[in-house]
């Protein structure tokens, strides 16, 4: 098992992301994972005890005494609610030093914490989002196996992996194709096996229309796209059930078939996990050299600085990358 810690990054300072780094070092203090924030100390210190590191080596020797934090240091003072361009230029910063750490070995993993996307682009920042930031950072890094980035939601027992993301729905069924399907099916297949451990992956996927679009009479995507990349895939061996149906797909005996399901658009996965586990689920990014995940929610400006912020997601976001990690080790 690997005994680097995980990087976590700072998030947008005026959002969630101080309080609730500030109690998963509570929660994990004993147990570990052991994690250390890139950030701001003079921020961090304002929730809890801190033990300012000045590399990432250092942070399991001071893991207990306080949140370890590697100084990325605040052109503006933050104040919650209240997300300031400014300090864009920071938390970019914290996202490329703690990839550059995975890359070494220093860091285990990457942890993410939520950003505004609207205070980085007002900022010039050129990525629709982390995701796609980070593997922007590691393109040019060697990884085994079909790359990413494909994004996954695991809470609840269930893993669902996104075919598209952050588009609208219409766009999202334009958008849909046979090879989008495949490629992420196969990240997935892989990824099953060397970051979670399961040996034979059974996937699942679900259909575009309703009742998996009912022979053709409900929609034609089914037959022309979404049947033909499921043939694909069972032809390299690729153990996968489908179209399903979605509105049958994820109770608890359908769960039991499969490891995960490859949905086609972001509400027909994520839906399903944050019934299961609306606090806990967390953002994986498959086929990356580097490990990593965020916690499932965002910056929650209405709730900053109230001190009702929960830190389960987060935890859940670092343990998994920490067991990711190691499985990798192995």
């Amino acid at each position: 098992m690997t005994s680097a810690p995980v990087a976590l990054t700072l998030g947008d300072p005026a959002g969630v992301g101080p309080e609730i780094t500030a109690k998963a070092w509570a929660e994990l203090r004993k147990t570990g994972p052991c994690f250390f924030l890139i950030g701001d100390p003079q921020l961090a210190a304002a929730h809890g005890p801190v033990s300012p590191i000045t590399a990432a080596e250092e942070a399991a020797g001071a893991f207990a005494r306080g949140l370890p934090v590697l100084p990325v240091p605040l052109p503006s003072s933050a104040r919650p609610g209240s997300p300031d361009p400014a300090n864009a230029p920071a938390m970019i910063a914290s996202i490329e030093r703690a990839v550059v750490l995975a890359l070494s070995g220093a860091a285990s993993a990457v942890v993410t914490n939520p950003v505004s996307k609207a205070a980085l682009y007002a900022a010039g920042f050129q990525h629709p989002g982390h995701t796609e930031f980070v593997a922007e950072l590691v393109k040019d890094a060697p990884h085994s196996g079909p790359r990413g980035p494909v994004m996954m939601l695991a809470g609840g027992g269930l893993r669902v992996a996104l075919v598209t993301i952050h588009l609208p729905l219409a766009e999202a069924i334009a958008a849909l194709n046979a090879q989008r399907i495949i490629h992420a099916a196969r990240v997935t297949h892989h990824a099953l096996k060397t970051d979670f451990g399961v040996a034979a992956p059974r996937l699942a996927l679900a259909g575009l229309n309703p009742h998996a679009g009912e022979g053709g009479a409900l929609g034609r995507e089914e037959l022309e796209i979404v049947t033909p990349a499921a043939e694909t895939l069972r032809a390299e061996g690729v153990v996968i059930a489908g179209p399903l149906p979605a509105d049958t797909l994820f109770h608890e005996e359908a769960r039991a078939k499969y490891d995960a399901v490859i949905c086609l658009y972001h509400d027909q996965g994520l839906i399903p996990v944050k019934t299961l586990d609306f606090w806990g689920g967390v953002n994986v990014t498959l086929g990356l050299p580097v490990v990593r995940t965020s916690p499932d929610h965002g910056t929650g400006f209405d709730i900053a600085g109230k001190g009702a912020a929960r830190p389960e997601s987060l935890v859940a976001a670092i343990r998994m990358a920490a067991q990711i990690a190691a499985q990798r080790g192995r």
